[in-house]
């Protein structure tokens, strides 16, 4: 599967869309974000089943400043329209690898009643 170029129009569209979504926050200028490029697509081949999109800082700096982002490349890893993952920094292949399939492993359900206990926590 291609990856998917997103902006502010078909970004929500996106997320809600599919239930795994992973995001690369780049920019043309940036020389670790042009190093990071053909490893996400690379491994974006090996899970067809993944939306594998990028967002152009530069040109969506509405989206980068909604979610605060700092520093370039950074991931964020969307399941079932929660953020599960999102750091900063270009990754090895194999670590990248890795992280897709601890996501892929996550149970939505647990990460859901633990999004509620703490949500419940902070109201008390």
């Amino acid at each position: 599967m291609a990856v998917t170029e997103l902006t502010k129009e078909n970004f929500e569209e996106t997320i809600n869309n599919n239930p795994f979504v992973i995001i690369d926050f780049w920019a043309p200028w940036c020389g670790p974000c042009k190093s990071f490029a053909p490893t996400y697509d690379k491994v974006s081949e090996e899970f067809p089943d993944i939306v594998f999109a990028k967002v152009n800082t530069e040109e969506e700096q509405e989206l980068a400043m909604h979610f605060q982002i700092r520093s370039i490349p950074t991931l964020m890893i969307f399941r079932d329209q929660i953020i599960i993952y999102a750091e900063a920094g270009a990754l090895p292949e194999g670590a990248f690898r890795q992280l897709v399939e601890q996501a892929q492993a996550l149970d939505m359900d647990d990460v859901r009643r633990q999004i509620a206990e703490s949500q419940g926590g902070e109201q008390a």
